[in-house]
């Protein structure tokens, strides 16, 4: 087996994955390529879990192949199954607080770390980076909201049109 020929077809797969992420759409190649150096990939073993709700979040991660779980509560409640090309846990990019579910490989899956003190890093030596990163990442937890607040109205109207 050709190794340098798996490292890149896993470099291509990291560009590719990272161009899909809306916090890095506006990033230019060279910008990306910065991005692709500082980030944390690590691999996790199926039924491992990636963070806990209640521990301090350190970033976000990005899910290049396999599947997560995000669970909250005791009974493990299924929030939402992710795959290849989704992220979660942006929040911790801008706040200390402790993350509000738990992250579990359904399957072995490889993960990207992309955490905190690399995107205070980048705001201190380029912030017109930054900004963008910030600007994007601010547009993403805003379309997050919205969709909860949709969710909530939709639970509300069933719950009202179940009691009439």
């Amino acid at each position: 087996m050709n190794v340098f020929k798996s490292k890149k077809k896993y470099e291509d797969e990291v560009e590719s994955v990272l161009s899909d992420i809306p916090i890095f759409q506006d990033l230019n190649r060279r910008e990306l390529k910065i991005i692709k150096k500082i980030l944390h990939k690590r691999e996790y073993k199926k039924d491992e879990v990636v963070f806990k709700e209640g521990e301090l979040g350190l970033g976000m991660y990005i899910l290049v192949s396999g599947m997560v779980h995000i669970v909250c509560g005791s009974e493990k409640q299924l929030l939402a199954e992710l795959r290849d090309g989704d992220f979660f846990g942006e929040l911790a990019l801008l706040d200390d607080e402790p993350r509000s579910a738990t992250a579990i490989a359904k399957e072995a899956s490889v993960l990207l770390g992309f955490f905190k003190p690399e995107l205070l890093d980048i705001i201190t030596r380029n912030p017109k980076m930054g900004c963008k990163i910030l600007f994007k990442l601010a547009w993403v937890i805003g379309e997050r909201l919205k969709k909860t607040n949709e969710q909530l109205k939709d639970l509300k109207c069933l719950k009202e049109n179940a009691s009439i």
